[in-house]
C-alpha cells in the first residue's frame, strides 16, 4: 500500500499499559497516535481524560480533566505538556457564558479552574474535550478524515462512510461554544462514536483508554480503505502536466532557487529553508489541477497557520528548466503574492485585528522540482511542509471523490488574526541573537569546528560541518543532533581543496537550509621542519589547505552571499604564526601569513554588500585539536627541546597572561565577529593567544 492506502498498525502494548495510571495511559495513547503524521500533524489535535484525584485542598476525591495544554504536541509531548482543570468548574462557566461573542472572554476563564496549580495554559480545545460526556476523548487531524471534511458534500460522505456511529457538524471556530455543540451531539445521538467537524478534523470518544485509541484507528482505517476503493482507477488531480526532473537536477535547481527566495524574503527578518520532492508532492506540483487546487487555500486551521492560507506557485517549466528565467520573474511573482495577501487582509480585517503580518509565502511549489518552505528556523521550515503535504493528501482524496474546498477567507482570516494567537505570538521568546542564520564551518569535526558550533548553534544559528575526515564528521553530526536536535546541523564530506567538492559543499547548504549567512574557515594542517629539510610536496600541503582552500570556500560564499543580498560573515581561523614567525614552520607560517592577507583583500571586495570579513589568531590550542594530535605536537615539542607532556604548561607559561587556550575560548572570538556585537568592524584581527609581544598586530 501506499503512503495514502496503508493502514494504521494497533500498536497498544497490555503488558506496558498495565503498569500505568490513569494520566500515564493518557500519555501513552497521546504518544501512539501523534507518531504517524497521517492520524495528526505536528502541534495538531489533542487528547483528554477525565481522572479522579484528591482535592489538595479538601484531601476529597474531585473529577479533574486531563487535556493537552496550549502549544504542545501530542507525539512528543510529556505529563507536564497536559493542563488539569477541575470538572465541576469548568462545568459552571456555563453559567457565565453569554454566546458566540462571549468566546475570547471565557478563555481568560479557564485558569481559573486549574487544578493543583498546574501552570500549563489551557487551550482553546478544552471545552471541546470538557464537555463531551466520556471518560477518553481523542481529537485528531488525519488526512484522510479532513479529506471528508473538506468535501463539498461532507456531511453525505460521512453519513455514506460511517452510517450512525460517526456524526457530522459544520464548520465553526474552535471554542466554548462548539464545545456546546459537542455536548448536545452526544445527547441526542448516545450511540454515536464520535463526530467529523466539518473542514477540521475527528472526535472519538469512549470510557476506556485503550478501547479510545483503538476506536480512533478504526475510524480512520474506514476512511483509508474508503478512499483507496474509491479512488482507484481514478484520474488524480487531473492528470500529469509534466514530468519530473531526475533527482539530481531537482535538488541543482532547489540549489539555485532557494538563495535567490531567501534573500527576496528574509530582508525584515531571515528566513530558513526546507526542501521536499517526496512522491506526494511531486505528484501534486506536476499536475493539471495545481493552480485552481492550490488557490482555493488549505481547510484545517492548523495547517493554514502553518502554511498561510495559499502558497505560491512558481512558473517554472521542467521541459525547458531555466533557473535563471524563474529568478528573473521572482521579484513580480512576489510581489503579486503580497498584494494578494494585503487584499485578503484588507477585505478581511476587523477594527480590532492585529497588524498585518508578514505578507510574504510561507509555501513554493514547483512543477517538476517540489516544494520549498521558509520559516523562521529550520524546525518550522520543515513542520510548514509537513503540513502542506497533508493538505496535499486532503485535496488529492477530496478533489477525487468529490469537490475539495478551502475554508472562505473570512473564516481563515478569523483564525490567523484570531486575537488569542496573537497574544500567543507575542509570548514568545525573544529571538536568539543568530536566529534564523546559517553558519558553514569547515575543519567542522575537529576541536575549534566543533566548539564553534556549538557556540553558534546555541545562538540559534544552524550549522554546516564540513570535514575532510568521515568518521570525526559521522560522529560530530550525531552528537550534535542529539544535543541540539536534527534540524540544527548537517554534515558534508569536503576537502577545500578541491574546487568541485567545494561548489557541491555549498549547494548542499542551500538545498538544506536555504542558504548560507556565515562562514567559519577553520580547515587546517600543520607541519614543522627546518627550510632545508622542507619538501615542495609538504610546501604545496600548507598553500593548498591553509590558503588555496580557504581562497575557494571564501569564493562561493562571496557568490552566495551576493545573490542572497543579505550581506554575510566571513572569520577565517588563521594562527598567532601568520603574524609571528616561528623557526622551523616556514610552511606553515608562510601559509597562515598568506591567509590572514587573503581575508584583508576580501575585506575590501565584500564591504559594499555588507560582507565582512574578520580573522580569529588562536596559538597553542591543544585541547581536542587534531593538528596538536599527531606529529605536530612531537616536531613542537622537539622545536622548543622539551617533552610532549610538557608542552601544554610549556605554552601556558610561555603567554604572557599564563593562561591555556582551550577551543571555546576560539569559538567566543568567532562568535563575536559572526554576531551583529561586532557589526561595524570588517578587516579585522583578534588574538586569541593569551598574549604574545610578537603577534601584537601594531
Amino acid at each position: 500500500m501506499t503512503g495514502q492506502t496503508r493502514l494504521l498498525e494497533n500498536r497498544w502494548d497490555d503488558t506496558y499499559a498495565a503498569s500505568l495510571d490513569e494520566p500515564g495511559k493518557l500519555l501513552y495513547r497521546s504518544n501512539l497516535l501523534g507518531s504517524d503524521k497521517r492520524i495528526t500533524n505536528y502541534g495538531g489535535g489533542n487528547t483528554s481524560a477525565k481522572v479522579m484525584e484528591t482535592d489538595p485542598l479538601t484531601g476529597e476525591k474531585v473529577k479533574v480533566m486531563w487535556v493537552k495544554g496550549s502549544g504542545g504536541d501530542v507525539g512528543t509531548i510529556k505529563l507536564d505538556g497536559f493542563s488539569t482543570l477541575y470538572m465541576d468548574k469548568l462545568e459552571a462557566l456555563k453559567g457565565i457564558y453569554k454566546g458566540v461573542e462571549d468566546e475570547d472572554r471565557m478563555v481568560g476563564f479557564l485558569p481559573h479552574c486549574t487544578f493543583n496549580l498546574n501552570p500549563r495554559a489551557a487551550s482553546i480545545d478544552t471545552p471541546l474535550h470538557g464537555f463531551v460526556p466520556f471518560t477518553h476523548v481523542d481529537h485528531m487531524h488525519p488526512d484522510a478524515i479532513i479529506a471528508i471534511a473538506a468535501s463539498k458534500n461532507s456531511r453525505e460522505l460521512t453519513q455514506k462512510i460511517f452510517g450512525s456511529d460517526i456524526g457530522w457538524l459544520p464548520w465553526r471556530r474552535p471554542g466554548f461554544q462548539l464545545g456546546l455543540d459537542l455536548e448536545a451531539f452526544v445527547k441526542a445521538n448516545p450511540a454515536a462514536k464520535g463526530v467529523v467537524l466539518e473542514s477540521h478534523g475527528l472526535f472519538t470518544w469512549a470510557d476506556d483508554a485503550k478501547d479510545c485509541y483503538l476506536l480512533t484507528l478504526e475510524i480512520i482505517n474506514k476512511a483509508i480503505e474508503w478512499f483507496a476503493k474509491e479512488t482507484e482507477g481514478k484520474t488524480i488531480f487531473g492528470g500529469a502536466s509534466a514530468k519530473s526532473l531526475g533527482a539530481e537536477e531537482r535538488r541543482s535547481i532547489a540549489a539555485k532557487l532557494m538563495p535567490e527566495i531567501r534573500g527576496r524574503i528574509g530582508k525584515a527578518e531571515r528566513k530558513l529553508g526546507h526542501f521536499d520532492d517526496q512522491d506526494a508532492v511531486l505528484e501534486f506540483v506536476n499536475s493539471k489541477n495545481l493552480k485552481p487546487l492550490g488557490s482555493l487555500g488549505t481547510s484545517c486551521p492548523d495547517h493554514f497557520l502553518r502554511t498561510k492560507i495559499r502558497p505560491l506557485i512558481v512558473d517554472f517549466d521542467p521541459a525547458k528548466p531555466d533557473a535563471d528565467a524563474v529568478v528573473a520573474g521572482l521579484d513580480k511573482a512576489l510581489e503579486d503574492y503580497r498584494a494578494d495577501y494585503s487584499r485578503y487582509y484588507e477585505t478581511c480585517k476587523h477594527d480590532n485585528s492585529p497588524k498585518m503580518r508578514d505578507p510574504n509565502p510561507v509555501i513554493f511549489l514547483v512543477p517538476g522540482v517540489g516544494m520549498f518552505s521558509f520559516a523562521k528556523d529550520k524546525a518550522t521550515a520543515r513542520i510548514a511542509g509537513e503540513f502542506y503535504v497533508n493538505a496535499i493528501n486532503v485535496m488529492r482524496g477530496a478533489s477525487t471523490v468529490s469537490e475539495y474546498q478551502g475554508l472562505p477567507e473570512q473564516e481563515a482570516f478569523d483564525i490567523e488574526y484570531w486575537l488569542l494567537e496573537e497574544a500567543k505570538l507575542q509570548r514568545m521568546p525573544k529571538p536568539k541573537s543568530l536566529a534564523g542564520q546559517v553558519a558553514f564551518v569547515t575543519g567542522g569535526a575537529g576541536g575549534i569546528g566543533r566548539a564553534t558550533a556549538a557556540r553558534l548553534i546555541g545562538e540559534g544559528a544552524c550549522v554546516v560541518l564540513a570535514d575532510i575526515d568521515p568518521e570525526a564528521l559521522k560522529s560530530a553530526g550525531e552528537d550534535f543532533a542529539k544535543a541540539y536536535g536534527g534540524d540544527s546541523v548537517r554534515t558534508v564530506g569536503l576537502d577545500v581543496t578541491k574546487e568541485d567538492a567545494v561548489l557541491a559543499s555549498f549547494a548542499e547548504a542551500s538545498v538544506e537550509f536555504g542558504g548560507v549567512d556565515i562562514l567559519v574557515s577553520n580547515a587546517g594542517i600543520a607541519s614543522s621542519a627546518p627550510v632545508e629539510e622542507t619538501t615542495l610536496a609538504m610546501w604545496n600541503k600548507n598553500i593548498d589547505i591553509l590558503t588555496t582552500g580557504y581562497f575557494l570556500v571564501s569564493r562561493e560564499a562571496f557568490r552566495l552571499f551576493r545573490r542572497q543580498k543579505l550581506g554575510g560573515n566571513v572569520v577565517f581561523v588563521a594562527s598567532k604564526n601568520g603574524l609571528a614567525s616561528s623557526p622551523n614552520a616556514s610552511a606553515y607560517c608562510t601559509a597562515k601569513a598568506a591567509e590572514i592577507h587573503l581575508a584583508r583583500c576580501l575585506a575590501l571586495e565584500g564591504a559594499d554588500a555588507g560582507i565582512r570579513v574578520n580573522t580569529v589568531n588562536p596559538d597553542a590550542v591543544l585541547r581536542g585539536s587534531k593538528i596538536w594530535s599527531g606529529e605536530w605536537r612531537e616536531q613542537r615539542a622537539a622545536s622548543s627541546k622539551i617533552d610532549i607532556s610538557e608542552l601544554e604548561e610549556h605554552y601556558r607559561k610561555r603567554s604572557m597572561l599564563k593562561l591555556n587556550v582551550f577551543p571555546e575560548d576560539i569559538a567566543e572570538a568567532i562568535y563575536f565577529l559572526a554576531s551583529d556585537f561586532s557589526a561595524k568592524s570588517t578587516g579585522n584581527i583578534i588574538n586569541v593567544d593569551a598574549g604574545n609581544a610578537q603577534s601584537f598586530t601594531r
